[in-house]
């Protein structure tokens, strides 16, 4: 599942897409990697590569009228309408502008998530080096937001994770949270005889699949219904009011009972947020275990591809007037059909390889996405798993992919394609160490 070493600099394709000015130019050296003005030591787990620090800075969802943005602040008008203080001001902050670099720490030990969880593989994420990386999640700041003495907060932001190639999948993509705590007056103000409920149970509470040992069973109640109230009153806020809706038991290290939520589109279930009541270990943790409270997360560009009809995650990126002028809007509520632009036609090439002997067992097609993605960047729409063969003498294992290249603003040429495409060939060979069959 690991590069043999660290990824060095590789060369851009010979026919790159149009080249644009970005807010950062991020460089990665043999000895430290630069990300937002700010260097960090190189060591064997560094594998964030140029074309992904390139996306560092971007911050989609902060450039008005981009449909990230749009999106971003119509969520945060539901919160700001539905929710408000004693004051009349609203109940949520909002954060989106913190740092995507984050310590390990942050990413996973805050989140109570163990040592030996697949989530935190080298394989799946971008990390500067062993004790820092690109945030996996925007829960990462979860913990220090909490300990600022918030208790009712969104956040957005952009993520990083390692992941397959099509049209769904992007190594960088947004991410959108909120969090909200309770004391026991505020949890139980509108029940009768409230005074008498407690949010905790004394020692020696027992955990069930429906609540954690030191969590009163009436205060896990009214947290899920209040959560489920929230975000289905959301949704339907985003989409519209007979949106059907249901929930999914499901598992998150940082959340018990957690839930996800699925809605019908296009006469299927579609899994839009996960969510549930916090582990108190977090809580207390942050300097808050007088309360208790809830979380969820949700995925920008995969509601705002259901919401706009945009049908390639890569779209999001794009700078073509013809795709950006579509939402500059006045009003964010407005209704948004997305025009698709003229589809160009797609080339495949297929490659072939086998497997090193004493690493077959290590290979990750991760990694190969991953140089996919550094040789070609945008160039490929989809990379497709054809075949998987076991020599039957020599017990040698090959693979075989199907890479196809589909610009989203012109027609490429086979010529430069197949530039592109020998350069994978070869870098494949020299980073992962395996042998061609081409």
């Amino acid at each position: 599942m690991l590069f043999r070493q660290p990824l060095r600099l590789l060369s851009p394709p010979l026919a790159a897409s149009r080249r644009r000015a970005h807010t950062v130019s991020p460089a990665l050296g043999q000895e430290s990697v630069e990300v937002l003005g700010r260097a960090y030591a190189c060591d064997d787990f560094t594998n964030v590569t140029p074309k992904v620090l390139a996306k560092v800075g971007r911050n989609l969802h902060n450039q008005r009228h981009h449909p990230l943005w749009l999106l971003k602040e119509r969520i945060k008008a539901y919160f700001y309408s539905a929710y408000a203080g004693r004051s009349g001001n609203p109940l949520f902050s909002a954060h989106d502008n913190l740092s995507p670099v984050v310590t390990v720490e942050q990413n996973f030990d805050s989140l109570l998530i163990p040592p030996e969880h697949p989530s935190r593989k080298r394989g799946d994420n971008y990390y500067l080096n062993r004790s820092t990386m690109l945030r996996a999640h925007t829960s990462a700041h979860q913990r220090e937001l909490v300990s600022s003495g918030l208790d009712a907060f969104l956040l957005a932001g952009d993520v990083y994770r390692r992941d397959e190639i099509d049209a769904s999948h992007y190594p960088v993509f947004h991410q959108m949270e909120g969090v909200r705590l309770f004391s026991n007056r505020q949890l139980f103000c509108d029940v009768a005889d409230g005074d008498e409920l407690k949010m905790f149970e004394a020692a020696g509470g027992r955990r069930t699949p429906h609540k954690q040992e030191v969590h009163s069973l009436e205060a896990v109640k009214l947290l899920e219904f209040n959560l489920k109230q929230t975000l289905s009153g959301l949704v339907r806020h985003l989409f519209r009011e007979d949106l059907e809706v249901r929930w999914v038991d499901c598992y998150f290290p940082f959340t018990h009972p957690s839930f996800e939520m699925e809605v019908r589109f296009r006469a299927d279930w579609m899994e839009v947020l996960g969510c549930g009541v916090m582990e108190q270990q977090l809580l207390n943790s942050a300097g808050a275990a007088n309360k208790v409270g809830w979380a969820f997360g949700l995925g920008l560009e995969r509601l705002a591809m259901v919401l706009y009809n945009i049908p390639d995650i890569r779209m999001f990126w794009s700078q073509d007037e013809r795709f950006l002028k579509q939402f500059c809007v006045d009003d964010i509520h407005q209704e948004i059909r997305f025009q698709e632009l003229s589809k160009y036609p797609p080339l495949h090439n297929d490659i072939s390889f086998w497997l090193p002997a004493a690493g077959e067992a290590a290979f990750h097609a991760n990694d190969f996405y991953e140089l996919v993605r550094a040789v070609a960047g945008d160039l490929v729409e989809e990379v497709k798993p054809l075949d998987d063969f076991t020599h039957p003498t020599s017990g040698r294992r090959s693979l075989c992919f199907r890479l196809v290249y589909r610009h989203t603003e012109r027609t490429l040429s086979q010529q430069e394609v197949r530039a592109v495409h020998h350069q994978i060939q070869r870098e494949a060979e020299t980073q992962l160490g395996v042998e061609g069959r081409y």
